[in-house]
C-alpha cells in the first residue's frame, strides 16, 4: 500500500481482547475515530487476538460492547466487514506468510538456528564479563545460503530475523505529537519477525496489518514509541511507505502515577456500570490531551468530529480528574431530557422495582422523575438513593433516625400539628393533585397555624420520603397515589406520635 500525502485518511484502533477496555485505550480509540471523522476518512477496528489463553470470544464482545456504548462506530471491522479484512489477526496468517516471502525475496531477512539455551548463555556471559547485553550477535546472519537451505530442509528449528541494513543512518520520523524523533540504527537488534512455530512477532504482524489495510496514520499510546523505529525498519524491509505516527501521552491518576485499578475504576465498563453517560465519557476522555480552544469544556461529539486535529494534541501527560468527570456528567444529565434519561436510567430503576412493562404503562410517572433529579445527579447510580421512596407504596420501610430525632421529635417543633394540617389538605379530593395547588394550600394552613414553612414542610418530607433530604417535595408527592401519601402520614403519626 502506498501512503501519499493526498491519500484518504485511514486509521485503526487495534485492541487485544484480553479483558475490559481500559480508559487509556478508549481515549486512543476516540482520537482515531474523531480524526477519521474530521478528515473524512475511515476508522477501522482490528482485533489483535493472538494471545490464545486470554483472547476469548467473550473478551471480544466486551471490547465491541464498550466501543458501541461509547458510540464509536467503525467503518470497517468485526460485524461490519470491509475490503481490507479479515479484521482478526488470527485470520490473517496467510498475509504474514506472504510478507515473509516478500522479505526473503528482497534479502531483508535470514534464518537463525541459534537455540534459546545458546542465546541465554551468551547473554549471561555478556552481562557478567562485558558489563551489558548488546543484543543478538548475528551468528547466523552470514551463513552460506545453501547451508541454511539444507538445514531448513532437514527440519532444523529456526526463526526468521530482520537484516538491519549495515550503515543505515539514524531512524528518524516526524511524530505528529512529539515532533522530530531520532533513534540510532546501530542499537537496533536483528529482531525476530517470525518465531520457530511460524507465528509472527508483534511488531511484524502490526506492520503487515497496517500496510495491507492502507493505514495512513498510526495514533497510539506513547508506550509504543520504542516500537516505532523497529516497525519503520520492517516497513522499509517490505518496501512499503511509512505512515504518519502520533504517540499519545499517558493518563495519570491524581498521584501522578499511571492510571490503574488502584485509583478506582479504570475500564469503560466500570464507568458505564457507575452511571456515567457515554457522551460525557467521550467528552471527558477527549480532553485528556486535546483541547478545542484551551477554554471550552463541554464539547458535543459533532463538534469533536468536526474540529479534532492532531496539532492540538499535547505531549504533556494528562491527569484523570474524577471530580471534573462527575461535574461534566452532571451537566450532560441536566441537558439530556426526560425520555433519554428514563432509557439511560433503566438499570437503576429496575433495582428499585420498576419493570419494563410498568415503564411502558406509566410513562408520565417515570418521565416525571427527571425534573426531580435533573440538577441533583452527577451519576445515574445515585438514582436508587434519591428516588427509592417513589417505589415504596403505602408503607415506609424505615425512617431515617436522625431525621426523626431532628424534625419529628424535636421539642417545640409542633411536627404533629404540621402533619395533621398537611394531611387535611392532601386528603381533600376536591383539590387538584397538582404540586403548585397543594403547596399553596398547605402554606395557607401553615400561616393559619403560625408555623414557618420549614416547620410545616420538613415533617411532611420525612413522612413521605423517609428522611429530611429529598427531591422537591410537592413535585414528588404528586407522582404518588393520594392514598399512599396519606397512608405514610398516618404511619408516622402512629409510630412517632402514638396515633
Amino acid at each position: 500500500m502506498t501512503n501519499t500525502p493526498d491519500a484518504r485518511v485511514r486509521v485503526r484502533f487495534a485492541p487485544s481482547p484480553t479483558g475490559r477496555l481500559h480508559v487509556g485505550g478508549a481515549r486512543t480509540a476516540i482520537y482515531n475515530w474523531a480524526f477519521a471523522r474530521a478528515m473524512g476518512g475511515d476508522f477501522i477496528l482490528r482485533i489483535e487476538d493472538t494471545d490464545p489463553e486470554r483472547s476469548t470470544e467473550e473478551n471480544v464482545q466486551v471490547i465491541l460492547n464498550a466501543m458501541k456504548w461509547l458510540g464509536l462506530n467503525w467503518d470497517e471491522g468485526p460485524e461490519v466487514g470491509g475490503d481490507a479484512g479479515p479484521y482478526f489477526q488470527t485470520e490473517r496468517t496467510g498475509t504474514y506468510a506472504e510478507a515473509l516471502e516478500r522479505m526473503k525475496a528482497r534479502g531483508s531477512v535470514y534464518p537463525c538456528f541459534c537455540t534459546k539455551e545458546s542465546l541465554d548463555a551468551k547473554r549471561a556471559k555478556a552481562e557478567a564479563e562485558e558489563g551489558g547485553y548488546a543484543g543478538y550477535d548475528r551468528t547466523c546472519r552470514d551463513l552460506d545460503p545453501a547451508e541454511a537451505a539444507a538445514r531448513i530442509a532437514a527440519g532444523e528449528p529456526h526463526v526468521w530475523r530482520l537484516r538491519v541494513p549495515e550503515g543505515r543512518g539514524a531512524i528518524e520520523f516526524d511524530d505528529a505529537v512529539y515532533g522530530h524523533v531520532s533513534f540510532p540504527a546501530e542499537v537496533m537488534d536483528d529482531m525476530i519477525v517470525v518465531r520457530t512455530d511460524g507465528s509472527p512477532t508483534y511488531n511484524f504482524a502490526v506492520v503487515c496489518d497496517d500496510a495491507n489495510m492502507g493505514i495512513t496514520h498510526v495514533i497510539r499510546g506513547d508506550d509504543h514509541l520504542s516500537n516505532t523505529p523497529r516497525q519503520i525498519l520492517i516497513y522499509e524491509a517490505l518496501g512499503f511507505d511509512v505512515p504518519t505516527f502520533a504517540h499519545l501521552s499517558m493518563i495519570l491518576g491524581p498521584d501522578g502515577k499511571k492510571l490503574s485499578k488502584r485509583h478506582g475504576a479504570a475500564s469503560v465498563e466500570e464507568f458505564c456500570e457507575r452511571g456515567y453517560l457515554p457522551d460525557a465519557m467521550v467528552n471527558f476522555l477527549a480532553l485528556l490531551g486535546w483541547s478545542l480552544d484551551g477554554e471550552t469544556t463541554l464539547i458535543d461529539r459533532e463538534t469533536l468530529c468536526r474540529e479534532f486535529s492532531l496539532e492540538r494534541v499535547t505531549k504533556k501527560d494528562a491527569v484523570f480528574d474524577e471530580t471534573k468527570l462527575d461535574w461534566m456528567n452532571g451537566q450532560y444529565i441536566k441537558e439530556m431530557g426526560a425520555s433519554a434519561w428514563v432509557q439511560a436510567s433503566l438499570p437503576w430503576l429496575f433495582e428499585l422495582g420498576a419493570t419494563a412493562e410498568d415503564v411502558a404503562a406509566r410513562p408520565e410517572f417515570y418521565l416525571g422523575m427527571y425534573p426531580l433529579v435533573a440538577e441533583r445527579l452527577q451519576r445515574l447510580d445515585e438514582i436508587p438513593a434519591k428516588l427509592a421512596f417513589l417505589f415504596w407504596g403505602a408503607h415506609v420501610p424505615e425512617f431515617d433516625e436522625k431525621s426523626v430525632a431532628k424534625v419529628l421529635k424535636k421539642e417545640g417543633a409542633r411536627a404533629d400539628e404540621a402533619l395533621r394540617a398537611c394531611r387535611a389538605v392532601l386528603a381533600d379530593e376536591s383539590r387538584p393533585w397538582e404540586a403548585a395547588s397543594l403547596e399553596e394550600a398547605c402554606r395557607a394552613e401553615g400561616e393559619r397555624l403560625e408555623l414557618k414553612p420549614k416547620l410545616l414542610f420538613q415533617p411532611l418530607r420525612v413522612a413521605v420520603c423517609g428522611n429530611m433530604v429529598s427531591p422537591p417535595l410537592f413535585e414528588s408527592i404528586v407522582l404518588l397515589p393520594r392514598a399512599d401519601v396519606l397512608a405514610r402520614i398516618d404511619q408516622v403519626t402512629e409510630e412517632v406520635f402514638g396515633g
